[in-house]
C-alpha cells in the first residue's frame, strides 16, 4: 500500500484514483476547482464526467496542491495537456529530490512542441517522470473492464516499480524504456480519431476507417521515429492498440468532435457540444508544426489541419487525399525495423 497523489479530477484522474484505491492504495486528488473538490466529496462521485460511479473511502479530495502532494510515494499528473506546464510549475516546490512522477496526460505543448514528460521535468527538474499510455478510456476503466497499459521511463528499474503499484485483475501494465514512442503514440493518434470521426459523419463506410487507422499508423511510425521513437513501439499497446480505440469508439471524445465536424458543425461548435477537451484539435496543430520540423510526409495530419484550422470542407479534404500521386506501399511505409 502506497500513498499517492493524483493530480487533475477529469474523467481519466477520477478513474485512476478510484482504480489505484480499489488497489489498497491511499489516494489523494486534487482539482484545480474548489468547488469540484468540495462536490467531489460531498458526492463521492464525478457527476460531469463519470455518473453513476461511486469514489471509494479511501480517496481524499482537495483543491490545494501543497496538501495533496505533501509525503506522497507517488505522483500522478492527469490534467489536459495545455495545463500541464502551470500545474507542474505549481506542484514543483512540493516535490522531493528523485520523487517519481507518473504522466498520464496526452499531447504536446503547443509553444515549444515539447512532450509532456519532458514538460514536467523541465518545471521539476528533482524528479524522474515516467509516462503511462495505452488504449484506456476513462469509463471502462472506472467500471473495471479489462484494460491494459504501457508504462515508460529510460531507468526500466522505475518502470518495474510503477507496475507492481498499479498492476490489479482488471488494469495489466507492461513495461518499455521507449518513453518517446510510448508518449507520441498516446498523443498522436488524437489526430487520426478526429479523422476517423468526420470519415463517419461525411456518411463513409468501413474501408475508409480502416484506410484511415492504417495510413494514419504510417504517419505516426514515421514522425515517432524522426523523433527518436522505436518501431516496435507504435505496433504495440500505445500505438496501434491505442489508436484502435480512439478511432471505434463513442468513448473517444475526439471520435465524437470529428462526427459533429463530418456533419458540418465548425470544429469550435463540435468541442462545445462535447464538453469535454478535445486533445486532438491542439495535437493536430503540433503535429503540423513537428512535420515540417523534421521533413516528415503526413499527408492526413495536413488536411486536418486545414479542415481545422484553415477551414477546409472535409469532403474535398479527402478527394485531395484520394488523388494524391501513386507510389508503392512497402517503399512508402519504410518499416526498416530498428537495432537497439
Amino acid at each position: 500500500m502506497a500513498d499517492i497523489a493524483v493530480i487533475g479530477s477529469g474523467s481519466w484522474g477520477t478513474a485512476f484514483s478510484k482504480m489505484l484505491a480499489e488497489n489498497g492504495h491511499n489516494v489523494s486528488l486534487w482539482s484545480y476547482s474548489k468547488r469540484e473538490s468540495e462536490d467531489l466529496a460531498k458526492y463521492r462521485e464525478n457527476k460531469p464526467f463519470l455518473p453513476g460511479i461511486v469514489l471509494p473511502e479511501n480517496i481524499s479530495f482537495t483543491d490545494d496542491i501543497k496538501k495533496c502532494a505533501n509525503g506522497a510515494e507517488l505522483i500522478v499528473i492527469a490534467t489536459p495537456s495545455h495545463g500541464v506546464r502551470q500545474t507542474a510549475k505549481a506542484l514543483s516546490p512540493f516535490v522531493r529530490e528523485g520523487q517519481i512522477i507518473v504522466n498520464i496526460s496526452k499531447g504536446f505543448d503547443e509553444d515549444t512542441l515539447m512532450r509532456l514528460s519532458e514538460i514536467i521535468l523541465n518545471e521539476i527538474p528533482q524528479a524522474k517522470v515516467a509516462a503511462m499510455s495505452g488504449p484506456s478510456h476513462a469509463e471502462e476503466v472506472a467500471r473495471n473492464l479489462p484494460t491494459t497499459n504501457v508504462v515508460a521511463h529510460a531507468d526500466l528499474e522505475i518502470a518495474q516499480y510503477i507496475q507492481d503499484l498499479f498492476m490489479t485483475p482488471n488494469f495489466r501494465i507492461y513495461t518499455s524504456q521507449d518513453i518517446i514512442g510510448v508518449e507520441l503514440g498516446g498523443s498522436l493518434k488524437n489526430i487520426i480519431a478526429l479523422c476517423a470521426g468526420i470519415s463517419d459523419g461525411l456518411g463513409f463506410g468501413d474501408n475508409t476507417k480502416a484506410a484511415l487507422i492504417t495510413r494514419g499508423m504510417a504517419e505516426m511510425i514515421r514522425l515517432g521515429r524522426a523523433m527518436g521513437g522505436h518501431l516496435e513501439t507504435f505496433a504495440g499497446l500505445t500505438g496501434i492498440g491505442d489508436l484502435i480505440v480512439t478511432c471505434t469508439s463513442m468513448h473517444s471524445r475526439n471520435r465524437r468532435a470529428g462526427i459533429l465536424i463530418g456533419q458540418g458543425k465548425t470544429p469550435k461548435q463540435a468541442q462545445e457540444e462535447v464538453k469535454m477537451v478535445v486533445e486532438g484539435v491542439k495535437t493536430t496543430m503540433s503535429a503540423y508544426k513537428l512535420a515540417k520540423k523534421y521533413n516528415v510526409d503526413m499527408p492526413i495530419t495536413q488536411k486536418a489541419y486545414e479542415v481545422l484550422f484553415e477551414g477546409k470542407n472535409p469532403r474535398e479534404a479527402v478527394s485531395e487525399l484520394m488523388e494524391r500521386p501513386k507510389k508503392g506501399e512497402v517503399e512508402d511505409l519504410n518499416f526498416t525495423p530498428d537495432i537497439n
